[in-house]
């Protein structure tokens, strides 16, 4: 199969085939209560090895942007589909925190990190006409990952055990995800221009180093840490908050892990596609005042069944479309020559926020509070939105 003859679509079936894979990562609380019966192990430390999956998932998005711009999406992504399939592998054969923080932490991490990139650029550069609406699939297909492999994973753990659990899944990665990065070729130089409607323009390219050196990034990544901020916040803690806050029952409050899913796929595609209509920095406030008007809900409000899952479903609804409107603000900001170094930079944005909302949640002493700063902080974004400009090479 060559760029030459392969059909755009397939790149897409290949992007969407490895971004479900890869998004199976966000399944990890399924294994929490297992591995602890298993082994005798404490929750926190438990908790530790997705914290540390998601910590090396993020930064590992800077080499492998940088190497995939150099030899190719595909060659990547193969690592990247070996890596987090081989650790899942491995972890089944963990026996102590130490193996089990190596083995899922840091080389799942990290192929999760190699393989993420690859669809979003690839993607971007088959269907220039309609960079949001592309980007929205790839991404969305990240976020769709939990609910395809739940139900496979609770049949494994209940059937086979814990470990025997992680050794199948990790085939079933290895062969679906190498599959999948075989599609993703870039298309021929110049086919951009081939492409009806693509509204092709003469664009600057910029290096990583030449994209920090402007203030169009420093704005893009602060933006990006906010909306990114109140989403991973309700997303970690939503079954405690619908509890706590509202008063639900935890068999309730745990339908909202499903619908965080639901919303934050759907709003991936959505919101991605209006970015296309209406301009990526129009939809970027938008976004933020919906998640402004979400998180002072929750902070000042008292919850009950409805207002909690409303302005859930708007948190997580705008957090899949920042993920899914900031790659290709990348790329129109700084060109889709580097977008796979230049996002996996922009992408550290990402994991600073999974890192700032529980610290806040630690010294502020509550919910309720990092809540509100989570809404300033939302609406400090919105600002920012209309003082964003795309740079040029001629200020650097």
């Amino acid at each position: 199969m060559t760029n030459k003859t392969i059909n755009r679509w397939f790149v897409v079936f290949g992007a969407v085939l490895l971004q479900i894979c890869i998004g199976a990562i966000y399944t990890w609380s399924l294994f929490n209560q297992p591995l602890m019966d298993a082994f005798g192990w404490r929750k926190n430390e438990v908790v530790l090895t997705y914290s540390l999956a998601v910590f090396v998932f993020a930064f590992s998005t800077i080499f492998s942007g940088r190497l995939q711009d150099k030899i190719g999406p595909r060659k990547v992504a193969t690592i990247g589909a070996i890596l987090y399939g081989g650790g899942l592998m491995l972890t089944s054969t963990a026996k102590s925190l130490t193996q089990l923080y190596l083995y899922y932490g840091v080389i799942a991490g990290a192929g999760v990190g190699f393989a993420y990139v690859c669809p979003l650029s690839t993607c971007v550069r088959w269907f220039p006409e309609k960079k949001g609406f592309i980007t929205g699939i790839a991404v969305g297909a990240f976020g769709l990952g939990s609910l395809v492999f739940k139900s496979v994973i609770q049949h494994f753990i209940v059937h086979s055990g814990i470990s025997s659990t992680f050794f199948y899944l990790g085939i079933i990665y290895v062969i679906l995800g190498l599959i999948g990065a075989q599609f993703l070729i870039l298309p021929l130089a110049g086919y951009e221009s081939t492409v009806k409607n693509s509204n092709a323009t003469k664009e600057n390219i910029f290096s990583p180093l030449e994209m920090i050196k402007t203030k169009s990034f420093y704005l893009i990544w602060i933006m990006y840490l906010f909306g990114c901020m109140s989403g991973l916040l309700v997303i970690g803690l939503a079954k405690d908050i619908g509890m706590q806050l509202a008063g639900l029952e935890a068999s309730v409050a745990a339908n909202s892990v499903a619908m965080i899913a639901l919303f934050n796929a759907s709003g991936r595609l959505i919101w991605g596609t209006l970015s296309d209509k209406l301009g990526r920095i129009r939809v970027v406030t938008i976004m933020f005042i919906i998640t402004a008007i979400s998180m002072i809900t929750m902070s000042i409000v008292t919850l009950n069944y409805v207002t909690f899952f409303v302005s859930l479903a708007g948190i997580t609804f705008c957090f899949g479309g920042f993920l899914a409107v900031f790659p290709t603000i990348t790329g129109e900001f700084f060109g889709i020559k580097n977008l796979g170094a230049n996002y996996g930079v922009v992408y550290q944005a990402y994991g600073v926020a999974a890192l700032v909302g529980p610290i806040i949640v630690s010294n502020v002493g509550g919910l309720k509070p990092t809540f509100l700063i989570a809404a300033v902080l939302a609406i400090l974004g919105a600002i920012l939105t209309f003082i964003v400009k795309p740079p040029t090479l001629d200020h650097i």
